[in-house]
């Protein structure tokens, strides 16, 4: 690194991500293991938020953004639960240093892919809104409209993350479809089904018995057993689609994306089903509570696999142009 000179850094204070695009070209794997770590803090600060809930935690900082009315952090006398809602707090801060990564290196990758760096940005402005969406959600004491809602915005952060993992993968060339417009319709089906798979989740959660808190919460007026049933028959459903998907694509001989994508999400999904009765007949253990969640991050990242493999963009992520012998090779298969 050459000595900085006065012009240097009024241009670092200025724009500092030009400064350090101008002196650092990442490795292509540098940028890929930054989007990659993105998405991990995206599912990991689920997985917490949720531990934060299971163990009665969600007002142990009884306001925000302080911790209480005279500390930032939590006190000795808050005991456990303080220290798993400041921790989890606190979190946050760790998932925007992995957000300011992945922006960082691929606003520093050459040539500057401009589509990558919003999606870098796009995850940071999710992590601002939720963190106050989650300050809001103690505010109005753990409200479960709320605290769905968090959730919610935690999943389309996973989404971001998710489309910006592949696009480090891909090159900025126009997308070309790997099958036919029926198969993208059935897969749109199977979004749509999650979607309402993961909605309705929330919806479990909001009138189950693990409120958050061990005080009088509210809770939705719903029937928890109910609605646990019409999530189970959603998943079903989720299932049903994914099984006659990969029948589909194994009869129109589909390229070998699309198929292993399929088959990694009908795994996960039987793994989560399996968590799913398993808790439901166990009277919702805590542990496994926190394992479905985590599986719920992980079917959705599935999901959208499969959504993405549905396509490709001939080049390489490196060049950032389109490959002229991979495009003949397209055009060929085509």
């Amino acid at each position: 690194m050459p000595n900085l000179t006065p012009t240097d850094a009024v241009a670092a204070v200025r724009n500092p991500l030009a400064f350090v695009a101008a002196r650092w070209t990442p490795q292509p794997r540098t940028i890929r293991r930054a989007a990659l770590a993105a998405l991990v803090m995206s599912v990991v600060i689920v997985v917490t938020g949720g531990a934060v809930r299971l163990t009665g935690s969600g007002l142990g900082c009884p306001t925000w953004p302080k911790c209480t009315a005279d500390s930032l952090t939590a006190t000795s006398a808050m005991g456990f639960h303080g220290a798993i809602e400041f921790g989890n707090r606190m979190l946050t801060y760790v998932l925007c240093a992995a957000v300011g990564w992945a922006i960082v290196a691929a606003r520093s990758e050459k040539p500057y892919r401009r589509s990558l760096t919003r999606l870098g940005w796009a995850q940071f402005w999710v992590v601002m809104g939720n963190a106050v969406l989650g300050g809001v959600v103690v505010l109005v004491g753990l409200n479960p409209y709320t605290v769905a809602a968090h959730f919610l915005l935690s999943s389309a952060l996973i989404t971001v993350a998710t489309v910006m993992w592949q696009r480090t993968r891909e090159s900025d060339a126009a997308p070309k479809p790997l099958v036919g417009k029926s198969v993208q319709q059935l897969v749109w089906f199977l979004v749509a089904a999650s979607v309402l798979l993961i909605a309705v989740g929330t919806v479990v959660t909001g009138s189950g018995p693990h409120a958050g808190d061990s005080s009088e919460v509210e809770r939705m007026p719903l029937d928890w057993e109910t609605v646990s049933k019409l999530h189970a028959v959603l998943a079903w459903i989720v299932v049903t689609l994914t099984f006659a998907l990969w029948f589909v694509l194994k009869a129109v001989d589909a390229p070998k994306g699309p198929l292993d994508r399929t088959r990694d999400l009908f795994l996960v999904l039987l793994a989560q089903g399996v968590i799913g009765y398993v808790q439901y007949f166990t009277n919702l253990p805590e542990a496994l509570v926190a394992l479905h969640m985590l599986g719920s991050g992980l079917v959705w990242i599935a999901v959208l696999r499969v959504l993405l493999s549905l396509r490709e963009r001939p080049g390489t992520p490196e060049a950032g142009l389109p490959d002229p012998t991979a495009e003949a090779t397209v055009a060929t298969a085509a």
